[in-house]
Formats: structure tokens, C-alpha cells, sequence
């Protein structure tokens, strides 16, 4: 495998709470990957270490071959799993940062994208809905040509209406040599899309394998597998 994303040994802990236990995996390039486990399993955590944001107490974690920094910043695309855009800025003021900031960004991909969503781009962060925020967010985030997407609970707020176009803009604009990791609660919205699935459990890898090895083995959809698996 072509790994884009390496990682082994990785440990995180919070006081008493273990996040991530000597967890290993490896993604590689062109793959759409969905992070599944419930909550408190480290996903979170481990989005924030491939984004440069956390360190690991221990293991070692690679981006193209580099420890995410400065080398990184231009290969990840990330989108957080809240709000991180100034509520007094408006849509354009986003636009004139990601375009100042990121070289690789669309401008124009991004404001089709926006349009299509029905955002007005004069609009303030503050005077949207949560959903509508994480349109925009999502709209920057997936206008960029990086070789590798974090996103954390993409679709957590987007009302059903408007999933099958974002899902469908994530397929078809990502750059085919970059892959793109989500973490979702949403399994069914996206596993069309997924290639591959890592689960957590506990802080620990559980299962990586592709969607398709799961359906063929368990006789069932990859959510309802989850499910099954899970059930409290």
C-alpha cells in the first residue's frame, strides 16, 4: 500500500482517561476512508494528530513520509468537528482568507459550490444556522487540491436535503491522488462512498478492512454491521 497517512504505537492520554493505545494503521493514496467508533474512542484524537493540532504522549504518526508541522500544512485539508470561522466575518471575507492563505485553494470551485447550496456570500457567520455554517466550512475545506482530507463529522448538522450533493462534490472535486478520512456517526449516509473502514474501540484499533470485505463477510450493510456489533 501507497501510504499517504502512517502511524504506529500512537498513545494519548487525558489525566486517568486513555484516548489512543498503541493504535497503528495506514492509509493509502486515492482511498475514501470512514472512521467509525463510538463516542470516546479516539477518533477526535486521532484527526487532531494527523492535523498537526495534538501530539502523541507515544508511537509516531507521518504525513507523505513528514511528522505533521510545517511540511504537512500544505498536503491536509481539515475540517474540525466545530465551528472555527470568526461569527462576524462574512462568506466572501472566508473566501479572501483560504485564497490568501492556501495556494491550492479553488475560489471559483468554491463559490459554484456555495451557490448551489444557496449561501449568500455577503451573509455573516453569526446570522446562520449551524447546518448552513458547515456548508460553508465544508465548501472551503473541499475546494482545496490537498493530498489528504480530515473530516470530522462532516455532515453531523446538514440536513438530509442537502447530503447527496456534499457526499456527491466530495467524490467528484477531491484531488484522485490525496485521500480523504471521515469520521462519522452518520454510516449509512456515507458508506456508498467508502472504500475502506477503520473502527476504534476503546482507544485501540478494532478493525480495518475495506467496505466491501465487510458486507461480503457479515451478510450485512456496514452500518447495520456497526450496529449489531455495538448495540448497548
Amino acid at each position: 500500500m501507497d501510504g499517504i497517512l502512517e502511524c504506529s504505537g500512537l498513545g494519548k492520554t487525558y489525566g486517568t482517561f486513555t484516548a489512543l493505545s498503541d493504535f497503528g494503521t495506514e492509509i493509502g493514496s486515492g482511498r475514501i476512508v470512514g472512521l467509525l467508533g463510538p463516542n470516546g474512542s479516539g477518533k477526535t484524537t486521532f484527526i487532531k494528530m494527523a492535523a498537526g493540532l495534538m501530539r502523541p504522549d507515544s508511537g509516531r504518526i507521518t504525513i507523505g513520509g513528514f511528522e505533521p508541522g510545517a511540511e504537512t500544512k500544505g498536503m491536509v485539508s481539515y475540517l474540525p468537528d466545530r465551528m472555527y470561522l470568526p461569527l462576524n466575518m462574512r462568506v466572501w471575507g472566508a473566501l479572501d482568507i483560504f485564497e490568501d492563505f492556501y495556494d491550492d485553494f479553488d475560489r471559483d470551485q468554491a463559490e459554484q459550490m456555495l451557490r448551489r447550496l444557496d449561501i449568500d456570500l455577503s451573509a455573516k457567520v453569526r446570522s446562520m444556522s449551524r447546518g448552513t455554517q458547515e456548508k460553508v466550512q465544508i465548501a472551503l475545506i473541499m475546494s482545496r487540491r490537498a493530498k489528504l482530507y480530515l473530516l470530522d463529522e462532516p455532515l453531523s448538522g446538514v440536513d438530509p436535503a442537502a447530503r447527496d450533493y456534499i457526499l456527491h462534490t466530495i467524490i467528484s472535486q477531491y484531488d484522485r491522488s490525496g485521500s480523504i478520512l471521515i469520521s462519522t456517526h452518520l454510516i449509512s449516509d456515507v458508506e456508498s462512498i467508502l472504500d475502506d473502514v477503520i473502527i476504534l474501540s476503546q482507544g485501540r484499533l478494532m478493525l480495518q478492512d475495506s467496505a466491501e470485505n465487510i458486507r461480503n463477510r457479515s451478510g450485512k450493510t456496514v452500518d447495520r454491521w456497526f450496529r449489531e456489533v455495538f448495540r448497548c
